[in-house]
């Protein structure tokens, strides 16, 4: 295959990075592979451009996307509108969709893994028409996220101690709101007070990320969590942390391929976050799963 590589030299691992060596190696993992491999090194507001730039040329049978979890989720969107398979290289904080692949999270081992991996098919959603590989999700999360990112951090360790004092706080004033959800279309509209929604591009697996562990099972996980006071947060926390989210009294686990969601009190300036990225909500979502319809490389599964 022919093959264009484009590293966000602004994400995480790849700052203290010697560039041109790791492209060096990326060049030589695919060519013993019998590949040839394109590498561009940009900035993280360039990333989008040049691979879309890529995506469009008509030449390139796979791309390659190296960087953090907003980096990937972009490049999976991109990948999935034109059709080409996408390796991940996983350069950030958390890598939720490198974990769900099953990838090795050392950037300099996961090149020998994506060129030597087949090209498999797993699943990708979209909230209101835009691709997610990971999750949507409003209430908690939202508000956390937002006052992370409100505080000053530069580098991957000051952004988990910033996530750290953003989630005491808001467990502090846990949110309340109404949401009015349609599952599958089926009509059979429910009206519910919650602290936290999240719906998920496949069921969330028994771990403390919150990431699939499964990629292919065609059907969104969706999780609401009851108005919640300050120990039903930490409670919640707890949980989440042992990988065992279902078992707190307060969730509600369910699955399905479509879900609507209305926010009957919305509010202007009210948030949401897509693939960790903090956005304004409007008061109807819609979350679709698109079942096997992005092409990854991969390790075989089983």
């Amino acid at each position: 295959m022919k093959l264009k590589a484009v590293f966000n030299r602004d994400g995480g691992t790849f700052k203290t990075t010697d560039m041109q060596a790791y492209c060096a190696h990326a060049t030589a993992a695919f060519e013993r592979a019998g590949h040839q491999v394109s590498c561009s090194v940009v900035a993280g507001s360039e990333v989008e451009g040049t691979l879309k730039s890529a995506a469009g040329e008509g030449v390139f049978d796979a791309l390659i996307a190296g960087g953090g979890d907003g980096t990937i989720s972009a490049a999976a969107g991109i990948a999935w509108k034109a059709g080409l398979p996408l390796g991940v290289v996983p350069a950030g904080t958390m890598n939720l969709f490198a974990r769900s692949l099953k990838l090795p999270l050392d950037i300099w081992q996961v090149l020998d893994t994506l060129a030597g991996s087949p090209v498999r098919a797993v699943d990708i959603a979209t909230v209101n028409g835009r691709p997610f590989v990971h999750q949507f999700s409003a209430g908690l999360h939202a508000r956390m996220v937002r006052m992370r990112d409100a505080m000053e951090f530069s580098s991957r360790f000051g952004k988990m101690r910033a996530s750290t004092r953003a989630a005491l706080s808001v467990m502090f004033q846990p949110p309340r709101f109404e949401v009015i959800f349609d599952m599958d279309g089926d009509g059979r509209n429910e009206h519910r007070a919650v602290s936290a929604i999240s719906v998920s591009n496949n069921p969330i697996g028994n771990n403390a990320l919150f990431f699939a562990d499964d990629l292919t099972t065609g059907k969104l996980g969706v999780y609401l969590a009851d108005p919640l006071t300050p120990s039903g947060v930490a409670y919640l926390a707890v949980d989440i942390l042992r990988g065992r989210l279902e078992e707190n009294q307060a969730v509600t686990a369910s699955t399905a391929k479509l879900v609507k969601l209305h926010f009957p009190e919305h509010r202007k300036g009210a948030a949401c976050v897509v693939d960790g990225e903090l956005l304004r909500m409007p008061r109807d979502v819609e979350v679709k799963l698109h079942a096997g319809e992005l092409k990854v490389l991969a390790p075989a599964v089983g």
